[in-house]
């Protein structure tokens, strides 16, 4: 059985570019080691910022690229060769144009949709299998916006959209122990379920004396 033993957020770097929508990869892998008591250090060899973590499901590595997006395939390939990393035990976390802000989904292996990111992954590693993330940051389509896809992911996001994105991945973050004893379908599950809204009682009157 496969477990994760690499979780890989995508990004590009620089202070220009941190709270662009592109960036929610970053954003992931940030708060995670937060949680973990990790942090990042650059590795040349690696091509990026790597942590080591350990959570009580397990220890892994966790990557940042420090390439532009369209390049992040060398860190993830250097990395996984190094430490004999198989494909099916690395998670790619990534924004996702076709999700909206404050929804996420989990994915195996499958096409890059247009990602430049993952399309420089499958080119480095020569397959496919590997788990996917995806963090809903919206489509300028879904608000009648007239702006270039490309434009638009390099731009931050509103207010109200930062912070249903800030609170999906709270929510994507509770499924790392599962992914790292690798109970992918319960983790795929606790993702994907969406809690019902809170039904309300009948109103309460107040009795006539």
């Amino acid at each position: 059985m496969s477990v994760i033993r690499l979780i890989v957020g995508l990004g590009n770097v620089g202070r220009a570019y941190e709270d662009t929508r592109h960036n929610a990869g970053f954003w992931f892998a940030d708060a995670l080691a937060r949680q973990a008591g990790a942090h990042f250090s650059r590795e040349a060899k690696f091509h990026g910022d790597v942590a080591r973590a350990s959570l009580p499901a397990g220890a892994f590595w966790m990557l940042k690229p420090g390439t532009l997006m369209n390049r992040s395939g060398s860190a993830v390939a250097a990395l996984a060769n190094f430490y004999r990393i198989e494909t099916p035990e690395i998670l790619v976390v990534h924004d996702e144009l076709d999700l909206a802000p404050g929804q996420s989904k989990l994915k195996f292996a499958g096409g890059h949709a247009g990602h430049n990111g993952l399309r420089d992954i499958q080119a480095h590693l020569g397959v496919t299998d590997f788990w996917r993330l995806r963090l809903g940051i919206g489509h300028p389509r879904d608000v009648q916006r007239e702006q270039d896809v490309a434009d638009y992911v390099l731009h931050p996001p509103g207010r109200d959209d930062f912070r249903s994105i800030d609170e999906e991945i709270g929510r994507a973050l509770a499924i790392v122990p599962d992914m790292l004893a690798g109970r992918f379908a319960a983790a795929t599950m606790k993702l994907h379920t969406r809690p019902g809204p809170v039904a309300e009682g009948p109103a309460k009157t107040e009795e006539s004396p």
